[in-house]
């Protein structure tokens, strides 16, 4: 008989439905249960693309046994991390402080009923005492034995627990703006962490981290470009992982992480939020560079994700999972007897060699896709001229991914989650200026539409949705990826309504979730639950910071729109921030992108005129890498518009109203004189 999950719109939440656990999500009925039955908490957070969550599943929450104690001696409450990051930021947090180790997935945590703090908590645990931890069901006696005879213990380290968790955001009076001197501190930490072998920072496993290649980009860009050492950091990362294994040679898109140095075997789950940050970089490389490896990767990343990765309502799904039958990355991995079925002699000789069927397996006996030849070396090799490589080749590509899309899929989480949709709205904006590919901004109007249909509700956003079913009140992230992903996407194509709908994002965002008192944004709002804590985010994790994209976002907007509002909550935050930056620059990216922009105000171009003669002018600047640059095309006969743009009227067939800060050019008419003042001729 299901369990209390069966109606969640939680994928990972409805995987446990049947579990024999009398598992809850969390919720009053639960927590009301823990303290009228003065049972401990028993909190597992886990997300569907989660390996090991699926291991703890399948050794402990489907036994009969395990289940049986569970029951008795625990309110069991199961959470998706993707749909609650504020609880699991709060216990990943408490987990560190109790155990002074990095948490992970699946985090488990045994909490008092009353005051929901935990008292003992770990990740996996395996269902047989192994690798050092002891068996989950011995685990569940002892933390139970602990809870009841030694109260007075719990109540101590609770107590000290919830002050610890308290000071972490405690902050003093709001400080000066730092000076530059902390980009360049940033570009100097980054080069200590880089591999420069095989790209990337520090060492296996490895991750992508976006907002690390931005950093160096930008910096190389506003260098005067003559910073050429940071670009050569941005654009190895860059190649090393479009070449590894990291990203499916056959499928487009990126893993989560490489296990290895070498990006060469990755943990094959693909998550939305590395994909659409990771396509906004490669599109942007391609024109920095003019690298055409850059290119192919980005349209074939923005492929997969209209392929596989867009509902037919318009949202983007969240994750695919790494597992297929039981198996991690079963979906990706080949034998060079199957491909050689598949393929013609030529096919074969050219896509064995490329990518590494002729040499040994490098996958638990199987061979995952990782390019060992370069395109050159392989026509060199094979007496052959590279324009026939490079046609073989992709032949041979499409046909293997022909054959693999009639496999047994891997899960894929389709719930729709507005911060992450933010984030790929904003990649696919991005790529559609620079690779001239309007069909990927139409993806993203239709990824934003269905934001605006199913998720705006009564002049609020909700978190996420599936099946019809949005609901939980959104967090930090979810106003300021949005917003972020707007400002783009009406780079790309001007739509009046979109605008308006920032505007409403941004009055919620101010009026919510600013601190008042210190200046930042906590990362949920005024009238959120009540937790243990309420988390105030400044450093970059997994996804940038939503303190240092709203910073950014705010200060653009008001520029844009002509409201300081905007502008000075944008100063509050990095204000705030500044401490942090000023001790670990590199961790703070997104920040530190904000505060370069603060420094050096943004430069916003408005063309007014006739679409098809913009069109001219935008192309023109859409071929050059200029981040800090914002250039928006609004149609003559648009005429409901904010007081700081509806002054900028159209003059002939086209104009351009060029401003840096709050400070404006006079009108320009002349393209040529236009390339010349952008440096774009």
């Amino acid at each position: 008989m299901p369990n209390q999950l069966a109606n969640e719109t939680s994928p990972y939440l409805q995987q446990h439905a049947d579990n024999p656990v009398e598992w809850f999500p969390w919720g009053e009925q639960a927590l009301r249960m823990a303290r009228e039955q003065n049972k401990p908490i028993l909190l597992s957070i886990g997300y569907s693309a989660c390996h090991w969550c699926h291991v703890m599943e399948h050794e402990s929450f489907e036994d009969e046994s395990t289940a049986e104690v569970m029951n008795d001696l625990f309110i069991n409450i199961k959470v998706d991390r993707e749909e609650r990051p504020d609880l699991d930021k709060i216990y990943q947090t408490a987990h560190y402080m109790i155990t002074q180790r990095n948490g992970g997935w699946p985090l488990t945590m045994f909490l008092n009923p009353e005051n929901h703090i935990p008292f003992f908590g770990g990740t996996y645990f395996p269902d047989e005492p192994r690798h050092g931890l002891p068996g989950f069901t011995d685990l569940l006696q002892r933390v139970n034995g602990f809870y009841r005879e030694k109260s007075e213990d719990i109540a101590e380290q609770n107590q000290s627990l919830a002050s610890a968790l308290d000071d972490i955001y405690q902050q003093g009076e709001i400080s000066e703006t730092p000076a530059s001197i902390v980009l360049d501190m940033a570009r100097s930490q980054l080069t200590q962490q880089f591999d420069e072998t095989h790209g990337g920072f520090g060492h296996a496993p490895k991750f992508p981290h976006p907002t690390h290649i931005e950093r160096l980009m930008r910096h190389w860009e506003n260098s005067g470009r003559s910073d050429h050492q940071a670009l050569k950091m941005a654009g190895l990362t860059l190649e090393k992982m479009a070449l590894g294994g990291l990203y499916d040679q056959l499928g487009g898109g990126f893993s989560r992480y490489s296990t290895d140095e070498l990006w060469m075997i990755p943990h094959f789950e693909k998550m939305l939020y590395d994909n659409g940050p990771l396509l906004a970089l490669y599109s942007q490389a391609s024109v920095a560079t003019d690298n055409q490896l850059f290119q192919r990767i980005a349209n074939e990343t923005a492929s997969w994700v209209m392929r596989e990765m867009q509902a037919p309502q318009g949202g983007y799904f969240s994750t695919l999972d790494a597992d297929s039958e039981g198996e991690e990355g079963k979906f990706y991995v080949w034998t060079p007897q199957e491909a050689q079925q598949l393929l013609d002699e030529k096919e074969y000789a050219i896509l064995s060699r490329r990518y590494g069927l002729d040499r040994k397996a490098n996958f638990e006996g199987k061979w995952h896709l990782h390019v060992y030849e370069g395109l050159e070396e392989l026509a060199e090799n094979l007496n052959l001229g590279i324009d026939e490589v490079e046609s073989t080749l992709d032949h041979a590509r499409s046909k293997l991914l022909a054959h693999r899309l009639k496999r047994i899929w891997p899960g894929k989480d389709e719930k729709i989650l507005t911060a992450w949709n933010g984030l790929m709205i904003k990649g696919m904006a991005i790529a559609a200026r620079h690779l001239n590919k309007p069909e990927y901004a139409d993806s993203a109007t239709r990824a934003l539409d269905f934001v605006k249909n199913s998720l705006w509700k009564n002049n609020r956003l909700l978190a996420t949705s599936k099946n019809r079913k949005a609901h939980l009140n959104a967090y930090l992230d979810d106003y300021a990826f949005m917003l972020d992903g707007i400002l783009e996407l009406l780079q790309t194509r001007w739509r009046s309504e979109d605008l308006n709908f920032a505007l409403q994002l941004t009055d919620v965002l101010i009026d919510q979730f600013e601190d008042k008192q210190h200046g930042g944004f906590y990362f949920t709002s005024d009238d959120h639950e009540q937790l243990i804590q309420r988390p105030k985010i400044y450093a970059d994790e997994a996804t940038p910071a939503g303190n240092g994209i709203a910073a950014h976002s705010l200060a653009r907007l008001g520029y844009l729109c002509g409201d300081t509002r905007y502008i000075d909550a944008a100063e509050r935050c990095l204000k705030s921030a500044a401490s942090l930056m000023k001790q670990a620059p590199a961790a703070h990216g997104s920040l530190l992108n904000a505060l370069e922009e603060y420094l050096t105000p943004t430069e916003i171009t408005i063309l007014r005129g006739q679409p098809e003669i913009m069109k001219t002018w935008q192309s023109a600047v859409n071929q050059r890498y200029k981040p800090s640059k914002l250039v928006f095309s609004i149609p003559a006969d648009i005429t409901d518009l904010p007081e700081g743009l509806a002054s900028k009227i159209a003059i002939g067939d086209i104009v351009a109203y060029q401003c840096e800060g709050t400070s404006c050019s006079a009108p320009n008419t002349d393209l040529e004189d236009f390339k010349a003042q952008n440096d774009l001729s």
